[in-house]
């Protein structure tokens, strides 16, 4: 069935605006910028070409992400990353035995803020299988080892919320930063596993320059939290193993660090 200009016009803005989400997605699921990026092509120039096939959707996001993985079934190894994982010891053990399905029911509910029936829908599963998915998921994430994390965040009250909720997953935070200069000296102190850190810290301070800074002398994953998500969701650049969203759910940061420190060695 034929789109009107108009229709299909509409409908391309809109996978245009869902397109950051599906990408932080696609590379959550992936473990890989690269890769991931890959797939949202490859699915944004479907969607686009032959929009049809989404025309009876009301959502368009919910419908851009199951096409993803519509498009991506025949070809299989949506999770198995070309990249080999090199984490070690109990971690690797614990992430490597969560299911794909498990993952992906997880990253779409909490990352991504669908409902479970959503979830089901765009993984072609019923919602049982979905819902037990998930309560599998977040039982999986309680088994993850512990690592040290450092917390660049200027804003005390979201400081000690993100420091409670690493910590109840079992990590150690090795420090909170408020500034770029303490960032860099804690990170040169502690050699962290990971990295959660604010956009804008205090003053004129940046936490992306914080971030670089501490990547010039060490290789570890980051997970950056701000209120504008798709401003890091470009494609454009080399980006943080995950981005998170202000507010955020205390079950999307502990899935955050497990799936960053996924494709690390620690």
């Amino acid at each position: 069935m034929a789109i009107k200009p108009t229709l299909a016009r509409n409908m391309s803005e809109a996978i245009t605006r869902a397109l950051p989400f599906l990408r932080r997605y696609a590379r959550a699921v992936t473990g890989s910028q690269q890769r991931g990026d890959e797939w949202v092509r490859l699915c944004a120039e479907v969607a686009v070409r032959q929009p049809d096939l989404m025309a009876g959707m009301a959502d368009t996001k919910l419908g851009v992400f199951a096409l993803f993985h519509r498009l991506q079934q025949p070809f299989g190894g949506l999770d198995k990353s070309s990249e080999a994982s090199t984490v070690s010891g109990r971690v690797k053990e614990s992430l490597t035995e969560m299911a794909p399905l498990q993952r992906r029911v997880l990253l779409l509910t909490v990352l991504e803020g669908f409902t479970v029936a959503d979830a089901a829908y765009i993984l072609d599963i019923d919602v049982e299988t979905a819902e037990r998915s998930l309560e599998e998921a977040r039982r999986e994430l309680q088994r993850v080892a512990s690592v040290r994390v450092l917390v660049i965040e200027d804003e005390a009250v979201i400081a000690l919320d993100v420091a409670d909720i690493v910590r109840s997953a079992g990590h150690e935070v090795v420090g909170v930063a408020a500034t770029e200069k303490a960032a860099v000296e804690l990170a040169r102190s502690h050699s962290p596993h990971l990295v959660l850190a604010d956009i804008q810290l205090r003053g004129a301070d940046s936490g992306i320059s914080a971030v670089k800074e501490i990547l010039r002398t060490m290789t570890v994953p980051v997970i950056f939290i701000t209120g504008y998500p798709e401003r890091l969701l470009t494609g454009t650049q080399v980006e943080p193993a995950f981005v998170i969203s202000k507010p955020f759910d205390p079950d999307l940061l502990r899935a955050a660090i497990a799936q960053a420190l996924d494709t690390v060695s620690i």
